[in-house]
């Protein structure tokens, strides 16, 4: 079995170790520019559409993450008929629980604030949010948005969720498709931005998606930055609509020095860390669809190239 491999800004070595041991009788290379030998596989994160172009003899292309609009991106390229396979959660799902659980508490017990307090030396107590209050709301209830809520069940909060179809979940207000966005954005006082990139996605969360949320609520995107209009977004939170924001993905990364997101206090800033993906887990959980396919079984994690997801 011949597998070729490319993963932008990724130590190879570390990745390729991961894969003999999990696939040791296979033949696993590093992609060059001019590579044209057979392969039945291909690894790959964010690969140059040189890579794949004309590769009609893959079996199966495996994206190394959740995420795939990098390589959707790569349009004709990508050979037809050749299923693109994502990573599912693969450790993922619970540290974005994490950090989205750590987001909303943090500014649910306003520590924020009690920062800008301690910066002053002034020891004052803050009026406590209510809890029936703050409903939060899910947008993208996939994989790792199920993990979200799961998450965030034990705190108590109102928990709603929004998704292109109809989902039930046990315990959270579903709202789905385009009719039913509005009414879900009109009771959500936290915003989860949880999904994928598509064509209908970007610039979903512009003005006017925004102004709909209650007044006073907070961001957290963990998804990608394009889902929203950055400067609309700073525009609401300088007039006070929305109280802050935690981001962890955004339209240029890294994000430039110059950029206004910097010195806005009420943003909170971190480099695409909310969920890594874990190396081990990944190559396991690949090399166990592989082994899979090569016995002519079906693998979850098939990407639907037209939704984009």
């Amino acid at each position: 079995m011949n597998i070729i491999y490319y993963a932008a800004g990724a130590n190879p070595e570390v990745w390729l170790n991961a894969f003999h041991h999990y696939l040791p009788d296979a033949n696993i290379r590093i992609w060059e520019e001019g590579d044209n030998a057979p392969a039945d596989y291909a690894l790959v994160w964010k690969p140059p559409a040189a890579m794949l172009r004309g590769r009609n003899d893959l079996k199966a292309i495996f994206n190394l993450g959740a995420g795939v609009d990098a390589i959707l991106q790569l349009g004709d390229a990508l050979p037809q008929g050749v299923p693109l396979i994502r990573v599912d959660d693969a450790g993922m799902g619970v540290q974005m629980a994490e950090y989205v659980s750590h987001a909303v508490l943090r500014h649910f017990r306003r520590f924020d604030e009690y920062d800008s307090l301690q910066a002053d030396k002034q020891w004052r107590a803050l009026p406590q949010h209510q809890k029936e209050d703050f409903s939060i709301g899910i947008l993208g209830l996939g994989v790792l948005g199920n993990c979200i809520i799961d998450g965030l069940r034990s705190s108590g909060f109102p928990l709603l969720g929004w998704s292109r179809s109809a989902k039930q979940i046990a315990g959270v207000e579903c709202f789905h498709g385009e009719e039913g966005l509005d009414a879900f954005l009109n009771q959500t006082k936290v915003l989860v931005l949880i999904l994928p990139l598509t064509k209908e996605t970007e610039n979903l969360m512009d003005k006017t998606k925004l102004a709909k949320l209650k007044q006073g609520a907070y961001i957290v995107n963990v998804a990608r930055g394009a889902h929203i209009v950055e400067e609309d977004l700073l525009s609401l939170i300088q007039q006070g609509h929305i109280a802050g924001a935690t981001l962890d993905v955004f339209r240029e990364e890294p994000l430039p020095s110059a950029h206004p997101f910097w010195s806005e206090k009420r943003i909170h800033i971190t480099p695409h860390i909310s969920a890594l993906t874990v190396r081990d887990e990944s190559a396991k959980q690949i090399a166990h669809k592989i082994a899979a396919l090569q016995r002519g079984e079906s693998v979850v994690g098939v990407v639907d190239q037209i939704k984009g997801y």
